[in-house]
């Protein structure tokens, strides 16, 4: 090999690597922005704009996660429109709900929110510890976190995490304006996990197969459809609790009948 080429290779292997979890920083710093123009304007809304805001948040994410989760189960079969999967959402929620339950997983949420609101002087903040939950489940949930960090970790390719960026910016000014600061710290729980599957990248790619992702994607959908429930009518559903089926149906990929 020319030297030159040599130098040249060395010196793009060097630019992947400096750019390697920019994507993460992209993302967690469209958070913090969106949640600073979400405090700008919620100061200027009355309590009742600020509900109506929620609601319409809330009724968003449905629409959203209805769509991803429709993409995931329908397919057209010669003329007509048929559903499938079914058993792969029931067994992934019913078992994973049961793993988090177990686990206590919205307790840890909830404990750390807590831990959050008082070392940032929030003490006297009533709604800071569901904005955080609420908010961090909606962005770090789904196929884009998982996928564009693993493409930032290997290529250094952060443009997926930029979408993401983008996205999250919206939801979360959206969120900060009507449920309080407390979405702000959304950043830290989608730093820490976009960062550790960036680093982690290379031995997760291999497990996450077309119809891992696919299965991810669809099982991420139905959790974020029930953070729009919570949206929409208060707190009703555990959803941090029933993470646990994200990995379930990772796994169901490997099964005959999962992918």
């Amino acid at each position: 090999m020319p030297p030159g080429l040599a130098v040249r290779l060395f010196d793009r292997q060097l630019q992947v690597i400096d750019m390697i979890g920019l994507g993460t920083v992209i993302n967690s710093a469209a958070i913090l922005a969106g949640g600073l123009a979400g405090r700008l304007a919620g100061g200027l809304l009355r309590q009742e704009q600020q509900q109506a805001i929620q609601k319409t948040c809330g009724v968003s994410v449905l629409f959203i996660a209805l769509a991803g989760a429709m993409e995931g189960m329908l397919h057209i079969e010669g003329a007509a429109l048929e559903s499938g999967r079914s058993m792969l959402v029931v067994l992934c929620l019913a078992l994973g709900t049961v793993i988090g339950e177990l686990l206590e997983i919205e307790e840890a949420f909830q404990r750390f929110g807590a831990w959050l609101r008082e070392k940032t002087g929030n003490s006297g903040d009533t709604q800071f510890i569901d904005a955080f939950v609420t908010a961090s489940l909606t962005v770090c949930i789904g196929a884009m976190a998982i996928v564009g960090a693993i493409q930032d970790g290997i290529l250094g390719d952060w443009s997926t995490l930029g979408v993401k960026a983008v996205l999250d910016f919206i939801i979360i000014a959206v969120m900060t304006s009507s449920l309080g600061k407390g979405c702000v710290f959304s950043a830290i729980p989608v730093l820490f996990f976009e960062g550790a599957v960036t680093l982690l990248a290379r031995l997760v790619a291999p497990v996450m197969t077309e119809g891992a992702i696919a299965n991810l994607s669809l099982i991420g959908s139905v959790l974020i459809f029930c953070v729009g429930v919570n949206l929409v009518w208060g707190k009703t559903v555990r959803v941090a609790n029933m993470l646990p089926a994200v990995l379930l149906a990772v796994a169901a990929a490997y099964l005959p009948w999962g992918s």
